[in-house]
């Protein structure tokens, strides 16, 4: 099994499970013949840099960053000297406008990642400028079963939903133990629909700190 610290236990009914063994054969074959990203290595970055113990925020992206370079196993998050997809650019805007933060030099979320913030896409793995072309693999299945237990584990985590298909996640998050942030995708073709003004930064560190839960640091700058 592949170690990612403090997530070995609760993800190792998944890892054992015929399911994903299945999407490891799909994977091996794909990597093997074709330009996948993100890189192998990269692919449980989210988990690798968010541990389990330390999980405050869950911020649900859909599929990898296709084109070269972008995508290093975490939403949303693009690779240091990669230039800043739209969608980002957005979420920068938003970022600015909720809670002042200048706009960083890098699109690398790492530092949210490290601050206890989960940058998982619903699919892990994507071919190389085809969009959604592993979402039928078996991703939906795992992440899905990621959310829940984390919805049945956790207390007090902050999910953000952003767009239709973070959203339609809802049912299998425990609203009674948990928040949900949700509106509109930062999408260029939907940020105008919600996304701009909904202060998902600010309503985050307001629900962390009424759980006496220290708050993120959101700002890339520093």
């Amino acid at each position: 099994m592949i170690d990612l610290g403090d997530w070995n236990k609760p993800l190792a009914p998944l890892f054992e499970s015929e399911k994903y063994q299945e999407i490891r054969q799909f994977l091996i074959e794909e990597y093997q013949t074709k330009t996948i990203y993100p890189n192998k290595y990269d692919l449980y970055n989210c988990f690798k840099f968010t541990p389990f113990n330390e999980l405050k925020v869950v911020l649900l992206g859909q599929d990898p960053y296709h084109n070269d370079g972008q995508a290093h196993g975490l939403c949303f998050s693009v690779q240091d000297g990669i230039p800043f997809p739209p969608s980002l650019v957005n979420i920068f805007k938003e970022l600015k406008s909720d809670l002042g933060c200048d706009i960083p030099s890098s699109g690398n979320l790492t530092k949210w990642a490290n601050e206890g913030v989960l940058l998982m896409n619903t699919s892990l793995t994507v071919r190389a400028h085809q969009a959604n072309s592993h979402s039928k693999c078996g991703w939906a299945w795992f992440t899905d079963s990621v959310i829940k237990i984390i919805s049945e584990q956790k207390q007090n985590v902050v999910f953000i939903l952003w767009g239709g298909n973070a959203r339609s996640k809802k049912p299998l998050i425990d609203t009674k133990k948990h928040y949900i942030i949700e509106s509109a995708h930062p999408s260029p073709l939907s940020a105008y629909s919600g996304f701009f003004g909904s202060q998902p930064f600010s309503k985050t560190n307001e629900y962390l700190r009424s759980k006496n839960i220290a708050p993120i640091d959101w700002d890339l700058t520093k």
